[in-house]
């Protein structure tokens, strides 16, 4: 969400709708819970992301995101297709970080976790909105 708001901020257009983030309090919210997410996940309280409000707020977002970067008119798929990835990916990457963690430190592995999550996010909305100008 927050690299779709970036995008959004810059002025480009994601090819799904996205009514949500076209309104400038929300694209700052979502920047916002972005760093958020980046600056908590460091603390030594944070939570698993596999708590139900963590899943949950996993799913809203992965909805919301995979609808505004589908296809218009593809937007029910494309955010369906975002939670079907985005729940298993929170086990997944919760046990990778926990192996990770484990020889390297939270903070660390939370910076290097932190790096291949957002360049990931940035290339995949990159493409995304390159594909929505053709």
């Amino acid at each position: 969400m927050a690299a779709i708001a970036v995008a959004r901020l810059a002025g480009r257009r994601t090819p799904g709708e996205l009514v949500l983030l076209d309104r400038s309090p929300l694209k700052y919210g979502a920047l916002a819970m972005g760093v958020g997410e980046l600056l908590g996940d460091k603390m030594k309280s944070a939570p698993d992301r596999t708590v139900f409000l963590g899943l949950l707020a996993r799913v809203m977002s992965a909805g919301i995101a995979g609808a505004a970067l589908a296809p218009r008119g593809r937007e029910d798929a494309g955010a369906a297709a975002a939670i079907a990835v985005a729940v298993p990916m929170a086990y997944a990457t919760l046990s990778g970080r926990k192996r990770a963690m484990a020889t390297m430190g939270q903070t660390r592995s939370g910076l290097i976790e932190d790096v291949l999550i957002v360049a990931a996010g940035a290339a995949i909305v990159a493409l995304a909105v390159n594909q929505g100008r053709s």
